[in-house]
This record gives structure tokens, sequence and C-alpha cells, in this order.
């Protein structure tokens, strides 16, 4: 009879840590999922655009390849600026343009004779793409850069010996400068000069062997990627659904790309992890011109920028110009450092930090997926449920009635992105009852949504639809200053 008993304890507990084993197995990952390089992408948010060439001199957006290579002659170039004004504003990076369309390298590239080799500054000595490098290393900055394949300046464009002189030139930029360490390659699809101008049929197979074979941590910007995509505008909006996933079949860049709309909000259904970046200009031009010095945007805008791009699943490429001297001029500076000071303002609290948090359910009952994880400060432990239940509950107590009008969610999207609709609602004090406050669709990597101010000691969040089991890693409340 011992021996009977002995075999049924031990039967049970071998049942038990089996049990136990299974209960605290993770989810697996639903659909498309970010590589290592993306999510290192995805964390890095906010970082500037530099826009700097000759058109810098010539009040000209695009120049058309035909200007005089020694009007690019900046009085005091100083790349060091750029990169302390960068690192004090909070920016993780910067991309700088080193050939617009105009075809002018910021280095004095073999495969063109429009370089700042033929320029004034210098003697035509210099390198600003080698000071750019070295200035970010400097200051602890990611680095990337931006070569358009559009050169209205070269006389093999529009020829099938275009796409290698392309392609070399992307692979002298990564030898020369450090390309193994770049964290981006900015494309765009621009192409032709006109209803009868040249046209070329760039060979996008061959620029991104390229750029992998230098980097294969290198993320890739165009249309459709394939590491990030463009948001469908220039003015830092992302749609209010925002979906990290693409379909690219049949699609290419430029005027073969989908629809500015489904670049905007992304797809449900998208079968590639390529997430959204939000580029836009501090100034109504992408190059510096004297008679914008008025016309920088103000700090309520770029606050608005921002809760449209990272607020809504998009990294924010934000461009600041140098002027003619080469350096970024004191009220762009100055409007950056008072952005900063609003952004640290508005989250300088965290209203969640210690409060109570009830959920429907908790995948096995497993410690490891509780609650408690929304609020620990730690991005690689969340909460979830059991596989088969896609709605679910989120209750934040803050244990006293708190004002707030901010709300902050994230998604584990190591583990693909899930959430398609939620509710909010918070508990009336008044009436002691749940009044709802806002519905939104996707959270992706971030969602940040604004609303008039409650206060209120309890909130919601009411997982009305997730196309699998929900998995959330972080819950904020904030009271951003009115005026925001």
């Amino acid at each position: 009879m011992k021996n009977n008993k002995f075999f049924l304890c031990t039967l049970w507990g071998f049942i038990f840590t089996l049990s136990s084993c299974v209960n605290h197995t993770p989810p697996e990952s639903y659909g498309p999922v970010p590589k290592a390089s993306q999510m290192k992408w995805h964390k890095m948010e906010y970082y500037m655009f530099v826009h700097f060439g000759p058109n810098t001199f010539t009040d000209v957006e695009w120049g058309d390849g035909k200007e005089n290579p020694k009007v690019f002659n900046p009085a005091n170039l100083d790349c060091r600026q750029w990169a302390e004004i960068a690192r004090n504003a909070g920016m993780k990076g910067i991309i700088l343009t080193v050939k617009h369309h105009d075809g002018f390298c910021l280095w004095p590239s073999q495969y063109s004779t429009h370089t700042v080799r033929e320029s004034l500054w210098k003697d035509g000595k210099g390198d600003v793409l080698k000071e750019f490098v070295a200035a970010c290393k400097e200051y602890g900055l990611e680095y990337g850069v931006y070569v358009s394949p559009w050169d209205r300046n070269h006389p093999a464009y529009g020829t099938p010996e275009y796409n290698r002189i392309y392609a070399n030139t992307l692979a002298e930029i990564y030898q020369n400068y450090d390309g193994a360490n770049m964290f981006e390659q900015w494309f765009d699809g621009a192409n032709g000069e006109g209803p009868n101008g040249k046209k070329q049929e760039y060979d996008w197979t061959l620029f991104e062997q390229t750029s992998y074979e230098a980097n294969p941590n290198m993320i890739l910007f165009s249309d459709i990627g394939p590491d990030c995509r463009w948001i469908g505008n220039e003015k830092g909006i992302a749609g209010e659904t925002n979906w990290a996933r693409l379909n690219t079949a049949g699609f290419g860049r430029g005027h073969d790309a989908p629809a500015n709309e489904v670049l905007n909000t992304g797809e449900m259904d998208g079968q590639h992890w390529i997430p959204a970046e939000a580029d836009v200009s501090i100034r109504p031009g992408w190059f510096y011109s004297p008679f914008t010095d008025d016309k920088v945007k103000t700090v309520n805008q770029l606050m608005d920028i921002y809760f449209t791009s990272v607020g809504r699943n998009a990294n924010l490429l934000l461009n600041v110009p140098p002027n003619r001297e080469g350096r970024i001029a004191s009220v762009d500076s100055l409007r950056l450092m008072e952005f900063k000071k609003a952004r640290e303002n508005t989250f300088a609290e965290n209203l969640a930090v210690n409060a109570t948090i009830s959920v429907s359910e908790v995948r096995g009952n497993a410690k490891g997926f509780s609650g408690k994880n929304l609020t620990d400060n730690d991005y690689d432990s969340y909460w979830t449920t059991n596989d088969a239940t896609q709605t679910a509950w989120v209750e934040v107590d803050l244990n006293e009635p708190k004002t707030f009008n901010l709300l902050l969610l994230q998604e584990y999207i190591p583990l693909g992105q899930r959430i398609a609709g939620f509710r909010v609602d918070f508990w009336n004090v008044s009436t002691n009852e749940w009044n709802s406050l806002l519905e939104a669709t996707t959270i992706g990597y971030k969602r940040i949504l604004r609303f008039p101010a409650v206060t209120t000691n309890k909130i919601r969040i009411d997982i009305q639809k997730s196309l699998a089991c929900p998995v959330l890693n972080n819950i904020e409340l904030y009271n951003a200053p009115h005026s925001l």
C-alpha cells in the first residue's frame, strides 16, 4: 500500500511538473515578425534627416544637375555641431543625404564628376561624408545615408550601364565610410526628368544585394521596404490604424508603389514585416533657405507630429537642414531643444507606475505572464492569455483618483502585431459606473492616445479584436500640459 501511495504521489508530482512547464510556454509568434535589426530600429523611435548640397545655395528643392559644383562652398561646415544638437535633442541617429536627385556627391566619388572635389570648398579636398561619420561616432549616434538613385547629372543615367555605376557608388560608400556599421540606407523611387526626360529601369535586386553584402543588418528604406516603408506623406502623419505589415507582391517603388493610403495604414494581412517611417521637415522645404527662417515649425506642431508618428507605431525622421555656413541655424536648434523639453514635461510622471493591475485571464495562470508585467519597465516581460482567447481586458487601478489625458500602450512585437480593435473605459467616480473614453484599432510597437482630461481611479482596456492571443508589455498614463 505504501508503495502504491508513493507511486501515486510521484505520478501526480510528475503530472503537475509537466503541466507547469506547458503553462509557462510562451505563445508562438503570429504572422511576420521583426528581425533583430528591425527591433533595434523600432526602439530608436526618433532621429534626424539632413538635406545638404548645392540646393542649399540655390534656393531650389530639386536641382537639375546642371548647377556649377563651385556653388557648394559652406563657410564654416561643422558636422560635430549637427551631431551635438541631435544628441542633445534626444535623437538617436542621423541620416545624411549624400547624393540628391541633382547627382552632386558630398564625397569625392570616383564614379561622378559632380562632387565636392569639383567645388570651391576646401579647394576641392573636402569630404562631408567623412566628417559626418566621424562626428556621429564621436557623439554616440547611429548614422545612415540617403543616396538618390535618380541622377540628373550623370551621362549614363537612363541606360543599363547606370545600374552598375549606382551599385558601385553604394559599394564605394560602404567600403570607405564604415558601411558595416550604418544603421539605415535610404532609397526612394524617384525616376526620370519629366514626360520627355530620361527614365531608368532600376535594378533593385542588385542595389539591395550590394547593401546587404556590406551590412546584413542595415535597414533598407523605400516605398515598400524591404525593412521599413514610407508613410505615404511628408507631413509626419501615420494612420490611426497602422500595421507594421505589408504585401509587396506585384508592387515596386515610386509610381509602382501601393497607394499612399495603403502605405499610411499598412495591411492587417500583410505577409512581410515592413514598419513605417514618417519623414517630415522642420521647415517648409527639405533644404535650407533664408526665406524660411521665420517658418520653422512650432513646438506644438512638432508635438502633434510626434503623437501622429511615434504615437502611431511609426518612427519619426525629422529633417533639420544646415544653412549656407554648413551649420544648423540657431532657430532650428532652439526649436529642437524646446521640443525635447516639451516631451520631457509631457512624460515626466507615469501615473500607472504603482497601479494595481487586474486582467481577465493569465496564460496558464503563470506568474511569468501576469498583469504585473505591464508596469515593470521591462520590455521583454509581457502579459498574455491562453491561445484560444482573442478578447480580453486589463483594468488599471490607480488606488486614488488621478487626472490624466494620455494613454501609452505597447504590444510585444517580437511575437507579431496582433491587436486590431480595443476600447478604453474609465470609472466614473460620481455615478459609480464605467464610461467610454475612446475606441481605437492598432497598437504595435507603441501607441499614444490623447483625449480630454479625465479624473478617475480606474481605467479598463477592453481588447475586442485580436488576430491571436493578445500580448501587451507596457501601459503608461500621463497628464500632459493642457496646451498640447
